[in-house]
């Protein structure tokens, strides 16, 4: 089996007897790596470790924090080429994006390398004479964190990150789809500095090591990105131990699409939020809401950008879409495609292609309209729905009929519509002429209804999560 790559716990690496296989999915038959499942003991022993180390890490110097991010956002910066070809080998995504996502989460670890330095606190008068109010913010202590496959660094980035800026300290459990990034991730802080203890790695199953991470007594915090219906099961079970909780889940997101966009931007948003990555990412452009006076011209030029687009090996320089993450999510995307058929749709593309890989080809459901299962439930892959709408009204209503409320987005140049949308949009993310994805690490990101649930992550309002406020009073006198 060759060398197995371990769990982190308590400052060393630990073997277990279970280990999963981590394969390209471009190439099943090549084996990335091996990777050892924890144990629920191991579990215990990481939660236990973080528990000892956080009050420590806690009371240690804001520039100590700081320096520990900082000099692992410059080492994962220096092997971004690398780190990202590892990322595309085992997730699927293509070089390019590969790279753009080590070098987006060096960003991440820069900029909380200097919110480390930023936790600030307010001072008041009472009401009462002689008396002072204090409002001051502390780690909530050992945080878990539950991370999905489809950015497999940037999302452990951008949680862990702040956890340890703010005092915390960390056991992640990534997705078992793509532990290589996690695990070197962990190295790199290890790398940096971080103490024994602070941050724990620790791989498996979200239903048995994801799970007892999220019931453990001693687990404050926990921060989740996935699905919908795992999501509700968390947020129960945190509900009844009385423990924060913040999660990410799915997106259903609309671009609406105005008689007055300029086609070619119009085609670019869609073109780049519904196919680019594969579509597997939760801001993705799931349903294209078009005016009908542009309708036909949007989908024709639509159309033909979608067939252009090659598909192949993401290692290759020319490849701009990659494969689907496994051969579940492929089989999963393709009885959606069939699904869209059966509800009425004319349906452009998504077949698998003949070769080896879990390829599809970027599909178009044409004709849909929003009471359409296809266009309703979150596939996570590269399909979308094309409805026509008769005017702007329309198209936000349509929009906002949604259980989801992550990011939304319209074309136009309509200072008006801009604006009306943007205001009324059910969404917590609204663009105007850019895709539905593609977002900044130094604001919020989060949505609404059944997207989110707590606090916003990145930026400087992640800081929410990670920590309590403390009110203090002092009476001098």
């Amino acid at each position: 089996m060759g060398n197995v790559k371990k769990n982190y716990i308590g400052g060393e690496w630990l073997a277990s007897d279970d280990v999963s296989e981590n394969r390209n999915p471009a190439r099943p038959d090549e084996i990335i790596g091996h990777y050892a499942r924890a144990t629920n003991e191991q579990l215990n022993q990481a939660v236990a470790a973080a528990k000892a180390a956080q009050p420590a890490w806690a009371a240690a110097t804001p520039q100590l924090r700081s320096d520990v991010l900082g000099k692992a956002a410059a080492i994962m910066m220096e092997r971004s080429q690398e780190l990202g070809r590892l990322l595309s080998r085992e997730e699927g995504k293509t070089l390019a994006e590969g790279v753009g996502e080590i070098v987006r989460s060096a960003q991440i670890f820069q900029f909380y390398c200097g919110e480390a330095l930023r936790i600030a606190g307010q001072k008041f008068d009472s009401v009462r004479p002689g008396v002072e109010a204090e409002i001051t913010r502390e780690p909530i202590g050992v945080v878990g964190l539950v991370t999905p496959w489809n950015f497999p660094t940037a999302i452990p980035a951008w949680k862990s990150a702040p956890a340890l800026a703010a005092g915390n300290a960390v056991v992640l459990k990534p997705a078992e789809l793509t532990p290589a990034s996690a695990h070197v991730m962990t190295e790199i802080l290890i790398e940096a500095g971080v103490p024994a203890g602070v941050f724990n790695l620790v791989m498996g199953s979200g239903s048995r090591i994801g799970q007892a991470l999220v019931e453990h007594p001693d687990v404050a915090g926990i921060s989740f990105t996935g699905s919908v219906p795992v999501g509700r099961g968390i947020a129960r079970t945190c509900a009844e131990r009385m423990k924060k909780v913040q999660l990410e889940m799915g997106g259903k997101n609309p671009l609406v699409v105005l008689d007055d966009a300029d086609l070619d931007i119009a085609v670019n948003c869609a073109l780049n939020g519904a196919f680019f990555s594969t579509g597997q990412k939760c801001t993705a452009s799931s349903r294209l809401i078009v005016q009908a006076g542009i309708h036909d011209a949007f989908v024709e030029k639509l159309n033909a950008a979608r067939a252009a687009l090659r598909l192949g090996d993401p290692l290759d320089a020319n490849t701009q879409i990659g494969p689907v993450v496994s051969e579940s999510q492929l089989n999963g995307n393709l009885e959606y495609v069939a699904l869209a058929a059966e509800e009425g749709c004319e349906v452009v593309g998504g077949e698998r292609l003949n070769r080896d890989g879990y390829f599809q080809t970027p599909a178009l459901f044409l004709g849909a309209n929003n009471a359409m299962r296809s266009a309703r439930e979150e596939i996570f892959g590269p399909c979308a729905s094309v409805i026509k709408v008769g005017d702007f009204d329309e198209a936000l209503a349509v929009a906002n009929d949604t259980e989801f409320g992550l990011s939304s987005a319209i074309c136009t140049s309509s200072l008006k519509s801009a604006t009306t949308f943007r205001r009324q949009s059910q969404a917590g993310m609204a663009m105007v002429n850019l895709p539905t994805a593609g977002v900044d690490y130094h604001v919020p990101f989060g949505g609404r209804k059944a997207s989110s649930l707590g606090s916003r992550e990145q930026g400087a309002l992640a800081m929410e999560f990670y920590t309590a406020v403390k009110t203090s009073y002092v009476f001098a006198g």
